[in-house]
């Protein structure tokens, strides 16, 4: 039997990305202005016996929260989620949850919280896999040196976000 993956494309000002939900909460978050390509290039290597059903009225409360955001009135999510990933990455994805809003961590401070200070390199990586953009805000992460580096948006989209949140916060 098929899963159904629900997904719609999010328009809101200037942001524009498509996002997916299981029937238990939303699962896929794609970067800002990337085509349908990279949400089905992701689901069919997540979740190989789907059918991806466009469903606006089904994703809508995940886009309202999402528009909030962008909004500035809104700093954290509620809507649910279905996160599919190793231990190791569902343990970084919790902390990245924790970062509060307006604030950034480095690479360390999350190998340091989930009590593998030398892993620094594999938190990168289960932070680049995180496939739920904004609502596990791997966007406040930066480097040791305050820079902003890599994320699956691009750094003109963590650029966009963190900014958002510094004139909301």
């Amino acid at each position: 039997m098929h899963q159904i993956l629900y997904w719609t494309q999010l328009v809101y000002e200037n942001w524009k990305l498509y996002m997916a939900a299981t029937s238990k909460g939303l699962c896929y978050v794609g970067s800002q202005d990337k085509p349908f390509e990279e949400l089905e290039v992701w689901v069919y290597k997540h979740y190989p016996v789907s059918q991806l059903v466009r469903d606006d009225k089904v994703m809508e409360p995940y886009a309202v929260e999402f528009k909030e955001f962008f909004q500035g009135k809104r700093n954290t999510f509620t809507i649910p989620q279905e996160l599919k990933g190793t231990k190791f990455q569902t343990d970084v994805w919790e902390v990245l949850c924790k970062i509060p809003y307006g604030e950034t961590w480095t690479y360390s401070d999350i190998a340091n919280v989930i009590k593998r200070p030398t892993a620094v390199r594999a938190v990168g990586a289960a932070i680049g896999a995180n496939p739920v953009l904004l609502t596990v805000p791997c966007h406040r992460v930066i480097g040791k040196n305050g820079k902003l580096t890599g994320f699956r948006g691009g750094l003109d989209m963590k650029e966009q976000l963190l900014k958002l949140e510094q004139d909301h916060h």
